[in-house]
């Protein structure tokens, strides 16, 4: 298991604070100049479009942003965010620098660094945004350090999410503590039990989730993957190649989406799944779409935790209108309304210091949900990979196990 208080995490959080509060917070003035330019633009918002849950709740802000502000807000449903990455990436090679397709991107980790690294993002997002100022970088880092890498304020955080396992407590009465004791419940329940096929994000985390807890050497995983790759990864194919033959459909087809799998887990075809948000399982269950005997656990030494952001293309031609949405899904008003477990459950980005009584009380009377496991419950969080690992994993999966 990765040893937090040995590595170099600290130090990296201490960089994105440094960074964040170099940044000066955007003023009032150039605001209102940012919101008259929005008025009566429109945002082409690229987002994963899996999930009726996050498609109602994005359906909600358009709502909202073309009440308030007359910004029409447009959800580009995508299976994958790598998608919108490579259109942009087109974009640029054939010089469209200043009428690009894409106004705003759900987006983090390797799609993020692929962007950073190529140029392709507007900002910094932090010194334009007054938002930002309701973030204490310091309280959670991974809120300007995104899988080992400093946004910069080329991202704009809105959410929270951590590795939780769903499962149906009429069938299951003792849950699986660590990843070991997964495989004994696979083995002695075959054909009950898988994962999204990467690289679905979920299932790709998943297999990053595994490697934490096998790998001999973790602390290498929050440097860029090397030489090193195929000795640190060995532990985690000896383990898939175990636990393959005991998936559902004997790990002869896997779900294609995490949707897919909670889909087979209210139909009874599997018992346990995974979610990256401890809040999904209640909003499902509200909505009708899990069982009411769907709990959810943890694993005792952690699960992943990471932020999730939005961020600007450079050569989006609705810069202003994509900067007045990408503030106020870091509002008070848009994150609790995301929090409460009948909407998503998602967890706030916002620090509850930074914000006044009135905002405080928004968040206060909030249903946690049935399913959801209180704050210290849900066990630590470990830190993602750098983005390297994950590129190269789902890359040797397809190759050993893709069909």
């Amino acid at each position: 298991m990765l040893d937090l208080a040995k590595r170099s995490v600290p130090g990296l959080a201490a960089l994105g604070l440094a960074l964040a509060l170099a940044a000066p917070a955007a003023g009032a003035a150039d605001w209102s100049e940012t919101v008259a330019a929005a008025e009566g633009g429109q945002v082409y918002w690229n987002a994963w479009g899996g999930s009726e849950t996050t498609n109602s709740y994005i359906r909600w802000v358009a709502d909202r942003v073309e009440e308030r502000y007359d910004v029409e807000l447009t959800h580009v449903k995508l299976g994958d965010t790598a998608e919108a990455v490579r259109k942009v990436l087109a974009e640029k090679t054939a010089g469209r620098h200043d009428d690009g397709s894409v106004d705003l991107i759900w987006i983090n980790g390797e799609n993020f660094k692929a962007m950073k690294d190529a140029a392709l993002l507007y900002g910094p997002l932090d010194e334009m945004l007054p938002n930002f100022a309701l973030i204490d970088p310091e309280e959670k880092p991974t809120t300007v350090i995104d899988f080992t890498v400093p946004t910069e304020g080329l991202e704009a955080p809105w959410g929270m999410a951590k590795i939780v396992f769903p499962y149906d407590s009429a069938r299951i009465e003792e849950t699986p503590n660590s990843l070991k004791e997964l495989l004994a419940f696979a083995q002695a329940n075959p054909g009950r039990f898988t994962y999204p096929a990467p690289p679905d994000f979920t299932g790709s985390t998943f297999l990053k989730q595994a490697l934490y807890e096998l790998a001999t050497d973790a602390d290498a995983l929050l440097d860029p993957a090397g030489e090193s790759f195929d000795a640190v990864t060995a532990p985690l194919w000896d383990f898939l190649d175990a636990l393959d033959p005991v998936l559902w459909r004997g790990g002869a087809d896997y779900p294609k989406s995490s949707a897919d799998q909670i889909r087979m887990l209210d139909n009874g075809e599997i018992d346990i799944a995974i979610s990256f948000n401890p809040g999904e399982a209640s909003a499902l269950i509200t909505q009708g779409r899990l069982p009411e005997t769907i709990r959810t656990f943890v694993f005792e030494k952690g699960t992943i935790g990471n932020t999730h952001f939005v961020a600007i293309p450079y050569n989006s031609p609705n810069k202003a209108a994509a900067k007045v949405v990408a503030n106020f899904l870091m509002s008070p008003e848009a994150q609790a309304h995301k929090q409460n477990a009948d909407v998503w459950g998602d967890q706030t980005v916002l620090s509850f210091s930074r914000l006044d009584a009135a905002e405080r009380a928004l968040f206060a009377d909030l249903p946690r949900g049935v399913a959801t496991l209180p704050p210290d419950q849900l066990g630590p969080s470990l830190p993602e990979p750098h983005p390297s690992w994950m590129t190269r994993i789902e890359e040797r999966w397809l190759t050993r196990y893709g069909s």
